[in-house]
């Protein structure tokens, strides 16, 4: 289980099969909703995680372990539905409140 502090979070990685599509929707969406927080969202195959910069890594359940073993010490985020995603709204709300994160 990998643990970060809101606070030192600068950088999320949306992860995804092949860098387009859904994700880019995903990383949009919740730029706008950390803009105030001084965040900035990107996105990323999940076969390229170890070469991007990111505090934290946001993708589908499908890609969660692939995206584990990519980046092992990194705190991995899965999220199940492109938009209206639970587990998205509580890492909005985790970042904005100053809350640690964690993978578990």
């Amino acid at each position: 289980m990998a643990k970060v502090s809101a606070d030192s979070v600068k950088n999320i990685v949306v992860a995804c099969e092949a860098g387009m599509g859904s994700s880019v929707m995903v990383a949009k969406q919740l730029a706008k909703q950390l803009k105030a927080n001084g965040i900035e969202v990107t996105h990323a195959p999940v076969n390229q995680l170890a070469s991007t910069t990111h505090d934290l890594v946001l993708c589908h359940r499908s890609l969660s372990q692939r995206a584990k073993q990519a980046v092992p010490e990194s705190v991995v985020i899965a999220f199940d539905m492109f938009l209206g995603d639970m587990n998205i709204a509580r890492l909005v709300g985790a970042l904005q409140a100053g809350q640690d994160i964690s993978d578990e």
